[in-house]
């Protein structure tokens, strides 16, 4: 007969009311910060702590809008082990989202002339930063906690292979993550988990009251897991399971749940959903914003290419986009006309004749890119993200370089973590292909609007005039 312990039951309970109770401390922190940013902010524009029930109405949308989506992102949960950075972007991102839905909402009421843009905008600007400035504080102050080794999860290591020799390395060096690994029972064939080890592993969970139960398999071995899970069926301990997926090209690989069936995916892309509509917003902002800018030297430009060379002014021509979807994109002609063999583009090469002379400083400064900006209002093209390569050399390089079709998982961008790290311009080689693809499934991994805008900067500074192109 099983034994009730009520000193493990209080236990678990206070250690709940302990989680709840500062979850609900960083609800609290931002419904304040949300206030009375917003309440300060009309102070500072107005002069005038006395605010119009309209403008009340509006902080309270706001208000619901930015917490409802904090609580979506699972922002109030636990932050342990999730890189600094990203945390800080994730906050961010909210509040972006959060009032480009307000700005959506005013416009289409009809009511952006009732209310202060200034106001508005400093309301943004204050509330987001001291929201990243108190998770920053929170989070430092944790970090140093963990590094004296105080709110500690104990774990539990069971496996083998490559992933699991990592995250011993990584736990040592980063004490900040708040994860020790007290046991580890290396596994050197399937047949090794036997009796033994099972009772090993009950008695140091109950005795050492270890936290987590952490297995590190790579996936021909994953039946283990049902296994293990089957013995300690019995211990309330956490576990979680480490595929090793060592011979795999994976892209920004996460687990989600499907119709009630957990699905762990394997190649999808990180900008979907709110990312893909925070990405958006950014492209049709900076777009409108560039050809403002360039709006007189286009001009120029195209008289200059009607006056120098016989032919249309754009070129244009079919490239994939987001999904392998068809497209025109759009550049400044820069060549003569020419015709080539059906279904073949040749790509220009150093001193290639058929370019003019217009379009050598053209190509070299980047100009010839300009119209893209037009695709990318149109939702063709990203501001950022792979360029895109011709239908013929998308068909050559897909059965040379792996997972190169993968690119297709974004809209194609006028500049891209490839180009401004040099990969850009001719490909006459495979290698340079692959890196270019290389730097590209980053990208798409690793997206975040700081990315975007760093490369856009990075672009302007360095990314313009460029050896390599021709």
């Amino acid at each position: 007969m099983q034994q009730y312990n009520s000193n493990n039951h209080n236990l678990s309970f206070m250690k709940q009311y302990s989680l709840e109770n500062r979850h609900l401390l960083f609800f609290s922190f931002d419904l304040i910060i949300i206030v009375i940013s917003a309440i300060f902010s009309y102070y500072l524009i107005n002069n005038n702590s006395n605010i119009p029930f309209n403008y009340k109405i509006i902080i309270l949308i706001n208000t619901l809008i930015i917490l409802l989506s904090s609580s979506f992102n699972r922002l109030y949960c636990s932050w342990r082990g999730l890189f600094f950075v990203k945390q800080l972007y994730k906050v961010f991102s909210i509040w972006f989202f959060s009032f480009a839905c307000l700005l959506i909402l005013l416009f289409f009421s009809k009511q952006t002339n009732y209310f202060s843009m200034p106001w508005i905008q400093t309301w943004f600007v204050m509330g987001a930063t001291l929201t990243c400035l108190y998770r920053a504080f929170t989070t430092f102050i944790l970090n140093k906690i963990r590094q004296q080794g105080k709110n500690i999860k104990k774990i539990i290591l069971v496996g083998n292979g490559k992933i699991m020799n990592d995250i011993v390395k990584i736990s040592a060096k980063h004490p900040e993550y708040g994860f020790n690994i007290t046991q580890i029972i290396k596994l050197s064939t399937a047949n090794s988990l036997n009796k033994e080890i099972f009772k090993n592993l009950s008695e140091n969970i109950g005795v050492k009251k270890h936290h987590e139960l952490w297995i590190c398999l790579p996936l021909s071995e994953g039946f283990i897991v049902k296994k293990i899970l089957h013995n300690l069926r019995y211990s309330t301990v956490e576990i979680r399971f480490f595929p090793d997926f060592e011979d795999m090209n994976l892209l920004n690989y996460d687990a989600t749940n499907l119709m009630g069936f957990h699905s762990l995916n394997l190649s999808c892309s990180s900008i979907t959903d709110t990312n893909a509509l925070i990405k958006r917003y950014e492209d049709i902002i900076l777009a409108i914003i560039i050809l403002m800018v360039i709006s007189i030297p286009s001009l120029i430009i195209m008289f200059l290419i009607k006056v120098t060379s016989k032919g249309p002014i754009f070129f244009k021509q079919q490239r994939h986009g987001i999904n392998k979807r068809i497209f025109e994109v759009y550049k400044f002609r820069t060549m003569e006309i020419h015709s080539e063999q059906t279904n073949t583009v040749t790509q220009a090469t150093k001193n290639d004749p058929r370019i003019t002379k217009l379009g050598v400083f053209l190509r070299k400064t980047s100009i010839d890119e300009f119209p893209q900006f037009v695709n990318v209002l149109q939702g063709n093209m990203s501001i950022v993200g792979p360029r895109p390569h011709a239908l013929s050399h998308n068909e050559y390089y897909k059965d040379l370089v792996d997972s190169y079709m993968w690119r297709h998982k974004v809209k194609p961008g006028i500049t891209g973590w490839a180009q401004v790290n040099g990969y850009r311009g001719e490909t006459d080689t495979l290698e340079k292909m692959q890196k270019r693809v290389e730097h590209d499934l980053w990208y798409i991994e690793n997206w975040s609007l700081y990315l975007d805008l760093k490369i856009t900067l990075l672009t302007v500074f360095k990314g313009f005039i460029n050896k390599n192109a021709y």
